[in-house]
């Protein structure tokens, strides 16, 4: 690796870093962490938020205290709040015991709350209850639990939209967001593209290397994914590798086609067979878009992902399409 790549380690979680962009992150990093304030991280899927999460911690006061993440997504909804307040026995059916919530477990440290957009909206008029300071009662208690816990929450959703359609508080939205880092896609931080691929290729397969022009395909593919993905091919990759050095055969095809390609093999992917007249690449992005959003349920930042491309440029196609006359509709 070139003496301008970084290696970090933040609660056994390597982090990777040659980007200018993730460089002024980090720095901003060590300048929130040593204050008690909540902060809101922001970014697509995959990008690593819970990184930067973890370095929070890392350069926090509270460093030798406990860490504790959850993923607010994975869990019912019938148990968010039992996760994060804790219950007593009996408190329902299969409450056979006792259990402290995330929130006292957390206590002196701090707790990361992963997709904090899809807590119920009970559960966030208590969370923001607790941030302001004040105690709770576990399910079923009647003692009141207090904690000193700093709070770190991330979100691939536009919260302030969700606000706007009444799924998310305004006062609890203002108050985890007290300071807001964006964590950037790894498209916008190409630097970082090969040195990460490279020591996530030293992971599975330590004797394995790149080719040149591996490389430049993954440093000219557009990562929808991110860093996540980013992984995946490289762990595939060294897998289907038969020999020491990785080559653009040993990639997935989405590397290796054009955009136009691209999105004609998306497009024969969510239907088959198509019934198009003609093959025009305007119908073929037209049709993309629909079924994208048709599987998001109309989640834009979902559709945007699926399809490779920014929020604000599937706002801007629709709204093109609508003042062509042909709008795309999707429920």
């Amino acid at each position: 690796m070139s003496s301008a790549v970084h290696r970090y380690e933040f609660l056994g979680l390597t982090v990777i870093v040659a980007s200018p962009l993730m460089r002024r992150l980090l720095e901003r990093v060590r300048q929130v962490a040593t204050s008690p304030v909540a902060v809101l991280l922001t970014g697509e899927t995959g990008v690593g938020k819970e990184a930067i999460a973890r370095a929070l911690h890392h350069y926090s006061p509270r460093r030798e205290q406990p860490w504790v993440d959850i993923s607010c997504a994975a869990l019912p909804e019938q148990l968010v709040e039992s996760e994060l307040f804790g219950r007593e026995k009996g408190a329902y059916s299969s409450a056979d015991s006792s259990k402290p919530g995330l929130f006292e477990l957390a206590h002196r440290g701090t707790l990361f709350l992963d997709e904090v957009g899809e807590l119920p909206l009970h559960v966030q008029a208590k969370l923001l209850r607790v941030l302001d300071g004040a105690g709770f009662f576990r399910l079923g208690g009647t003692r009141k639990v207090y904690v000193d816990v700093r709070i770190v929450a991330a979100t691939n959703r536009p919260l302030a939209e969700l606000v706007e359609r009444g799924r998310f508080r305004a006062d609890l939205y203002h108050r985890l967001a007290q300071v807001e880092l964006a964590v950037p896609p790894l498209r916008q931080r190409p630097e970082d593209i090969v040195p990460l691929a490279e020591h996530f290729l030293l992971q599975v397969a330590p004797g394995k290397r790149l080719s040149e022009a591996a490389k430049s395909l993954l440093q000219n593919y557009s990562w929808p994914g991110n860093v996540r993905e980013l992984r995946n091919v490289i762990s595939a990759a060294a897998v289907t590798c038969g020999g020491d050095v990785i080559e653009p055969e040993h990639l997935p095809e989405t590397l290796r086609l054009d955009p136009a390609q691209g999105l004609l093999r998306l497009a024969s992917h969510l239907e088959s067979p198509l019934n198009f007249p003609e093959l025009r690449l305007d119908r073929l992005e037209r049709y993309a878009i629909e079924r994208a959003l048709q599987l998001t349920n109309g989640h834009y930042q979902r559709a945007a992902e699926m399809l490779g491309i920014s929020r604000r440029t599937l706002t801007r196609r629709l709204k093109e399409f609508a003042e062509a006359g042909r709008p795309i509709r999707y429920a």
